[in-house]
């Protein structure tokens, strides 16, 4: 038997929600949603270094990668690796960013399916934008 870390009652190590609060997954200390979630601890400008995220929270609101090197569904960070990204280097299914490789990108420059640039961009469908 453990602590729930909300509530602070005692629940079984195997029980998936608190009988007491509710709260999912109470044997955990933190709680970042149900998924998949990874942050490092070494920091770079307040941002962490290495962030993964395929998670959801507890309303099943999609939890975003944000950190130098992002990770997940949705992205945000110096390089990008999503299906929805925001960043300067981005690898996405839909991008906004300086540098991309993408099916959809908005961008500085880019290979893309669709892409909207301001500078040149490679692609079967590049519009230069003015």
């Amino acid at each position: 038997m453990i602590h729930c870390r909300e509530c602070k009652k005692t629940v079984s190590e195997n029980a998936s929600i608190c009988p007491h609060c509710g709260a999912p997954q109470p044997y955990k200390a933190v709680w970042h949603g149900y998924g998949f979630y990874y942050q490092s601890r070494l920091t770079i400008f307040g941002l962490p270094l290495l962030c993964i995220s395929f998670c959801y929270s507890k309303n099943r609101v999609p939890k975003p990668a944000i950190g130098i090197i992002a990770i997940g569904q949705f992205a945000a960070g110096i390089f990008c690796i999503s299906q929805f990204g925001i960043g300067l280097f981005s690898l996405s299914q839909i991008t906004v960013a300086y540098l991309a490789v993408a099916q959809i990108a908005f961008c500085y420059q880019c290979i893309a399916q669709i892409g909207f640039v301001v500078d040149r961009g490679i692609g079967q469908f590049i519009i230069q934008l003015p």
